[in-house]
């Protein structure tokens, strides 16, 4: 067929049009913070045969997954089976899920004049889905059956009717059920969003034209991805890293990875890292899919939209069993920290040929933070959010101060009114963390510190921040970052009693405060050969006080003109 260009970009503008609109519908309709104000969730339309054909804005570890979630929809129930209205759910993390249980995925046929022509999908952050923690992710989990109820690839609406039964299930199952089936519905809403704008677009160019222009936008991006690729460096590149710790051990955890880039395909073999672990910090293989498209596409085409065409010279290989492609029944709850990890190494190995496009090393860890208890009038209250860190240097730049880590995409935190208007809690400070880490020529961008003081009788605090013992890392002559982790300094005292990467429902009474803070990224190039002006600027600004200024940069500053008295950097520094 003889594409006419307008129609087609019409055709294709009006797809992630579609898949934009999903996205607001979702977090409008939805009652949970993680959801309206945290954005932890994603959006997509994929093909009959599952493949993405556009997304919104989304948790880009979530649209990897979607593709895949689809596929195990499609080989459980098959396409003759399904009809229009249907809806059904998968958390599984071992097959379509592909991260933990309290990410679920809906997934809705979208049919025209009986055909199937789509799907719409999206993966949510529920609130609660039960298990053995409020906010059904915990840092001491042995086995999946303590971290919530499995959903495998049920169908929760039967032909656009929802499956009362299944319904009841679930509210029986969780904390929270107004929260729970508040962000059911709202995803389903989101469904229905997506699936009214394609039969729109069926009705008005037909079938065929719809369907041969999803074609061309695949083959278009397939194209582009080639393009690009033809351009990097041929040649094999490692990286070896390790994790933190599995959350019930204190034995840090090694990981590799070997990428092969030949002109034609990017192949990430990650053989030789840890067996999975007995803590759930295991990844699984559709996460590990969804880590190497990250980084492909962020060195070749980043600007380009996503879709299924920009991936296809990408292969992911790892042996099952390991540490990012765990087996049934392994505990995942805090797969993120894997995520991470697998995306990081992938970063370092490709940094040496593509540091015009990368960073340094960034705090990485999502740091999951999970605040529960019963507030004063009796009521159960479950605060789950991640925090924003500091980005390593870039090669001409400093990093981004305050940014959440890349595993997150377009997510937030939750706003400080927002915290202290639904939680008994008081942010008592939320600033960036001013610490002697990431100098260079270009600085690491600074982390953050945030303080909840507990206003009720008793709470529990669980945390996951990874990098708490292996820092964010610099290049050529830049320093490392700062560790990520979380204190509590009991009520009455100024000093902590805990300094922690990993706390399990650790327990807290009012007046305590609960201090997360998050890590400064790498430095780039040698501390020295930063210009005074910037250093200058920088303590003006508050990104630096006048001791780090001398002890890292050589630069001793009048503290009232901030002009230059001495300069003693190492001679040939």
């Amino acid at each position: 067929m003889a594409f006419d260009p307008f129609t087609l970009t019409i055709l294709q503008e009006s797809l992630r049009a579609a898949a934009d609109e999903m996205f607001v519908r979702l977090g409008k309709a939805s009652k949970s913070p993680i959801i309206y104000e945290v954005l932890d969730y994603a959006c997509a339309l994929i093909s009959p045969a599952s493949e993405l054909i556009c997304e919104a804005q989304g948790v880009p570890g979530f649209t990897g997954v979607l593709p895949s979630a689809v596929r195990s929809i499609l080989e459980k129930y098959g396409a003759q089976a399904m009809k229009s209205g249907d809806v059904y759910a998968t958390n599984d993390p071992y097959s379509g899920g592909g991260t933990h249980l309290s990410d679920v995925c809906l997934i809705g046929p979208i049919f025209w004049d009986g055909e199937l022509v789509a799907f719409a999908a999206n993966k949510a952050h529920w609130t609660e889905v039960g298990g053995m923690a409020a906010g059904s992710w915990t840092t001491d989990a042995t086995e999946i059956y303590q971290e919530g109820l499995q959903l495998p690839a049920v169908k929760l609406y039967d032909g656009g009717e929802p499956v009362g039964s299944l319904i009841d299930l679930i509210a029986a199952n969780v904390r929270l059920p107004d929260s729970t089936l508040s962000d059911l519905y709202a995803g389903v809403a989101a469904l229905r969003a997506g699936e009214t704008r394609v039969r729109e677009l069926c009705q008005r160019y037909g079938v065929m034209e719809f369907r041969q222009s999803i074609g061309e936008m695949l083959d278009h991006g397939e194209r582009l991805a080639r393009l690009r690729l033809g351009a990097l460096a041929r040649g094999v590149y490692q990286a070896e890293g390790w994790m933190d710790d599995d959350g019930l051990s204190d034995d840090p955890i090694p990981i590799r990875v070997k990428v092969t880039i030949d002109g034609e395909t990017f192949t990430a073999d990650f053989t030789g890292s840890s067996p999975q672990v007995r803590g759930p910090i295991n990844g699984t293989w559709a996460r590990l899919q969804s880590a190497g498209r990250v980084v492909f596409k962020a060195i070749t085409a980043p600007e380009v939209p996503n879709n299924e065409g920009c991936f296809r010279p990408v292969k992911v290989l790892c042996p099952m069993g390991t540490i990012f492609t765990a087996e049934r029944p392994a505990p995942v709850s805090t797969y993120w920290e894997a995520g991470a990890a697998a995306v990081d190494l992938l970063w370092r190995a490709l940094y040496p040929i593509a540091r015009d496009r990368l960073t340094v090393g960034h705090f990485l860890s999502i740091c999951g933070t999970s605040l529960s208890g019963v507030d004063d009038e009796g009521r159960l209250f479950v605060l789950v959010e991640p925090q924003a860190g500091g980005w390593g240097a870039g090669a001409d730049k400093d990093g981004e101060n305050g940014l959440v880590a890349q595993g997150d995409g377009e997510t937030y935190n939750i706003p400080v009114e927002v915290c202290e208007t639904r939680y008994p809690v008081l942010v008592e400070q939320y600033a960036l963390d001013i610490v002697p880490y990431g100098a260079g020529r270009y600085r690491g961008g600074r982390g953050l510190v945030r303080d909840y003081r507990i206003l009720c009788r008793q709470a529990s605090l669980t945390t996951t921040f990874g990098r708490h013992r292996f820092p964010p890392w610099g290049a050529a002559g830049g320093q490392q970052g700062s560790p990520n982790g979380a204190a509590i300094i009991p009520a009455g005292s100024s000093e902590p009693v805990v300094w922690s990467g990993k706390l399990t429902r650790y327990p807290l009474r009012r007046g305590d405060l609960a201090r997360l803070v998050t890590g400064t990224g790498g430095g780039y190039k040698h501390p020295f050969e930063r210009p005074v002006e910037m250093i200058q600027a920088d303590v003006k600004d508050g990104y630096l006080t006048l001791q780090q200024a001398e002890r890292s940069y050589g630069v001793t500053l009048h503290p009232e003109t901030l002009e230059a008295l001495q300069l003693h950097r190492a001679p040939g520094a």
